[in-house]
């Protein structure tokens, strides 16, 4: 049986580590990235995605430095996401040590680029990134270019669609879950991971350890958390410790992880 995935999610905002309420990123949690990278390692998260959220294209040389010096103090694999629009951008944030490649407007904007990545580094390599969002109509739809445009397909569609282009991996938010401390968006997450069969990452909106559970029993592969994992010392382990309690098969520290072997 595969081992459930506890990840540490980090959002980059002109540099620093900033907490997100429903896309929104005005508090700065850490002014230096490495700060939070370091702690993560430490404590037992099984992987961490790091996203570049700056309104304005951010320096490609700043970001790309930012990312070696987190590989060479990250020790669990490392997902890297923002700003990713062209080859050149893809192939440096590899070679300086990203293990996979989050990307979202492009495939709306740029499919032939997905396409071309997926083919060339492997599709276990492309994380789609995907934002629901509900409308005004009370319908879901697809949020891209930072929740900004909303594309008029389903969460489960889309998901299919971006399967298709090659992504190995789904990263699942909801604007209106995002920072609101009240779980995960499930109705959403249990359709896209029952319609796709590539792993899907629940992300947005934990508070509790229990929605953490929650994500598991609605069929994500791995849940995210952001802001809570910055405010609780040790907060992955104690995380683990509960979905342990709760009969989930998870890691720690390289080892499977389940009750009386902590």
């Amino acid at each position: 049986m595969l081992k459930k995935r506890l990840i540490a999610v980090i959002i980059i905002r002109d540099g620093t580590v900033v907490q997100s309420v429903r896309f929104k990123h005005t508090n700065v949690i850490h002014s230096d990235p490495i700060h939070a990278i370091e702690t993560f390692s430490r404590w037992s998260v099984d992987e961490i995605v790091l996203l570049d959220v700056s309104r304005s294209k951010p320096a490609e040389d700043t970001f790309v430095e930012l990312v070696d010096r987190t590989a060479r103090r990250c020790f669990v694999p490392l997902s890297i996401g923002g700003w990713i629009t062209d080859d050149e951008k893809a192939d440096r944030l590899l070679k300086a040590g990203a293990d996979k490649l989050v990307l979202n407007t492009a495939f709306e904007d740029d499919p032939e680029l997905v396409q071309r990545l997926s083919k060339r580094y492997g599709q276990q390599c492309i994380v789609a990134s995907i934002d629901a969002k509900c409308t005004e109509d009370g319908k879901q739809y697809i949020a891209v270019d930072r929740a900004r445009r909303i594309v008029e397909h389903g969460p489960a569609d889309w998901a299919e669609r971006v399967v298709g282009l090659g992504a190995g991996e789904i990263f699942l938010n909801s604007v209106e879950h995002d920072g609101a401390r009240r779980g995960y968006n499930l109705p959403i997450l249990k359709d896209v991971s029952e319609r796709v069969s590539v792993p899907v990452i629940a992300f947005g909106g934990v508070m509790f350890w229990k929605h953490l559970a929650d994500g598991y029993k609605s069929g994500a592969s791995a849940v995210a958390a952001a802001n809570i994992f910055h405010y609780k010392e040790h907060a992955t382990r104690s995380a683990k410790t509960y979905l342990a309690e709760e009969g989930f098969e998870i890691r720690n520290e390289g080892r499977s992880f389940r009750p009386g072997n902590r």
